[in-house]
């Protein structure tokens, strides 16, 4: 699909063209769509029981409720920057966020950026 934003009613399309344009600012990458999420850069996995397979590297999704922020691998916490970023909610490597007009931007592209660091610790990264 040459834009995978077209999947998106016009409701969300706003705020995740605001994001496509922070995730390409951030990281230099296209975007591509992994079923529903819209992905930046992808890595290879292998865990320890033997599954293995190939993900994108960060990206987001526009949920019905929230935008679900994926910072992969999920292991580092952050706290100087989700003390910055504004109000959220965290899984393991997603971040929800209700808008990003309640979203401080530098903060987000601090923790863009952060992730990426981190994901490269333990995996090779390649663009997208």
């Amino acid at each position: 699909m040459s834009d995978p934003l077209a999947i998106l009613t016009d409701d969300k399309l706003t705020e995740a063209r605001r994001l496509d344009d922070i995730f390409r600012d951030v990281t230099g990458w296209k975007p591509r769509l992994w079923g529903k999420m819209i992905g930046y850069g992808e890595y290879h996995y292998k865990y320890d029981s033997g599954r293995e397979g190939d993900w994108f590297a960060t990206g987001f999704n526009m949920r019905s409720r929230d935008i679900a922020l994926h910072i992969m691998p999920g292991y580092s916490e952050f706290p100087e920057i989700a003390s910055r970023l504004g109000p959220h909610k965290r899984g393991k490597s997603c971040w929800y966020v209700k808008s990003l007009d309640a979203v401080d931007e530098g903060a987000l592209r601090d923790l863009i950026a952060a992730g990426l660091k981190d994901l490269a610790r333990f995996a090779e990264i390649k663009p997208t």
